[in-house]
């Protein structure tokens, strides 16, 4: 069974491709794009991309941001093994990791301050 975008795509593929683009008023590279996929595939459609799907959705990725923001000292292992028993994802401290980095979270270790002592104190005051 043939489509009408398969249809379409048999009737022009006999044109140039300058004439394709003026006839559909659409750019050049455009057409030679979709033409050089009709050669390849035999088809027009956009094939679904190579590789692993990601393993957190958006909402995964939220309910990340918001348990790092509740408790912001939590390792990543931790917070692991939170989002595997509050909503069921099976992912990695290194999944963790790279999601975190991705958001615009890193680690870091905090300033040192050094204690005020009373006679600091005394002088801060005045």
């Amino acid at each position: 069974m043939q489509t009408a975008s398969t249809n379409i795509c048999e009737r022009l593929c006999n044109k140039f491709i300058l004439e394709i683009s003026l006839l559909l008023n659409i750019p050049q590279s455009t057409v030679s794009g979709i033409v050089t996929k009709w050669k390849q595939l035999g088809t027009p459609a956009t094939q679904p991309p190579s590789g692993r799907p990601r393993k957190m959705t958006e909402r995964g990725k939220r309910m990340l941001k918001c348990t790092v923001r509740r408790s912001h000292q939590l390792s990543a292992e931790s917070i692991a093994k939170e989002l595997q028993t509050s909503c069921g994802l099976q992912i990695s401290t290194t999944t963790v990791c790279r999601e975190l980095h991705g958001i615009g979270f890193h680690g870091r270790a905090a300033a040192s301050k050094p204690y005020i002592t009373k006679c600091n104190a005394k002088h801060r005051m005045q």
